[in-house]
């Protein structure tokens, strides 16, 4: 196809549409022109893409016919179908897609919290290094048990908390640093405190206090860090894509994790804030933090396989995304 011919016989068409889409106000001749026009100008745009792809037209009349798509339909309101959407194909599909990168990151996790809780409980130095004497039996008797003070305040503070750890993950997960450093950091905390907990005979305390809301909070956790991860390594290895392209499109998704992980932390803060701290029977507790976890990985294994199977990433639809020029390769 000879592009240029193309672009001349159709240019005025092109013009009228953009005339349209700029006026303040249409009569009905017009909207009937506008609509006819923009059916017209987006078969111009398939046509060119398959026969003679060139970036720049591509660019032109994709945003031309995104402001005319604007016009005739208004802007898009947020419908209760895009919400169940986004909570059943969207966010299952993106943790789907980082299902490795989180068991990765959950198994180096574990295997350096053990290391340092085998240290500190093995080793005198290491556990000196965890306060004096007094301070030592005052947080194993008294202060570990009673930080889990049930409550909605309690609950709130430790959702937000989370949360703020969890966006930072992923925001910053571009760095590569960050999520590496506050993963390694919780890893050797949490194993740290075990090792404390266990040189003082109390590790038994130590994994029923820890187990009910744990599970599904160090999941979420492990998910962030996953996911910052992945758009360090995008930023490195791109694949086919662009640069700019694949961040684009692995930031979008990414962020839906983010989304969904508010809903996930939220769970696990309303088990540490009701559950972890009450008068259940132990055996109660973990069980209750065993099925919260279960549910999250049954969401995420056959909602997101589904989702992903049906071409979902967790990204925007393209209406909501915008156009891309073609890339070689």
């Amino acid at each position: 196809m000879d592009l240029d011919a193309f672009s001349a016989v159709h240019s005025d068409e092109w013009s009228r549409l953009a005339e349209l889409t700029k006026k303040r106000s249409l009569d009905g001749a017009e909207a009937d022109e506008l609509v006819r026009l923009y059916q017209s100008v987006a078969t111009h745009l398939s046509t060119i893409r398959s026969s003679a792809p060139d970036p720049v037209l591509i660019t032109r009349l994709s945003d031309l016919l995104a402001r005319a798509r604007s016009r005739i339909a208004g802007a898009h309101e947020p419908a209760w179908r895009d919400v169940t959407r986004f909570a059943t194909v969207s966010v299952p599909a993106a943790l789907y897609r980082i299902r490795w990168w989180t068991v990765t990151v959950m198994v180096l996790f574990l295997l350096v919290a053990v290391v340092a809780g085998w240290w500190v409980a093995t080793t005198p130095d290491a556990l000196a290094s965890m306060g004096t004497p007094s301070e030592r039996e005052a947080y194993v008797n008294e202060a570990f048990a009673s930080y889990y003070d049930p409550g909605a305040d309690f609950a709130t503070v430790v959702w937000t908390n989370n949360a703020w750890i969890a966006a930072q993950c992923i925001a910053l997960g571009i760095s590569g640093v960050f999520p590496a450093y506050v993963l390694f950091s919780n890893a050797v905390g949490v194993g740290s405190t075990g090792g404390m907990m266990a040189s003082y005979g109390e590790l038994d305390t130590f994994l029923t206090l820890i187990a009910p809301h744990g599970l599904l909070e160090l999941t979420a956790i492990f998910v962030a860090g996953a996911a910052g991860l992945r758009l360090f390594w995008t930023m490195v290895d791109p694949g086919p894509r662009t640069r700019l392209r694949a961040l684009a499109e692995e930031g979008r998704a990414l962020f839906t994790v983010a989304v969904g992980l508010v809903v996930v932390l939220g769970v696990s803060g309303l088990i540490e804030g009701f559950v972890t701290g009450s008068g259940m029977a132990w055996w109660l507790k973990i069980v209750i933090g065993a099925v919260a976890l279960a549910a999250f990985w049954a969401y995420t294994i056959v909602l997101g396989r589904r989702a992903v199977r049906a071409g979902e990433t967790g990204d925007l639809s393209a209406d909501l995304a915008g156009d891309v020029a073609p890339v070689a390769g």
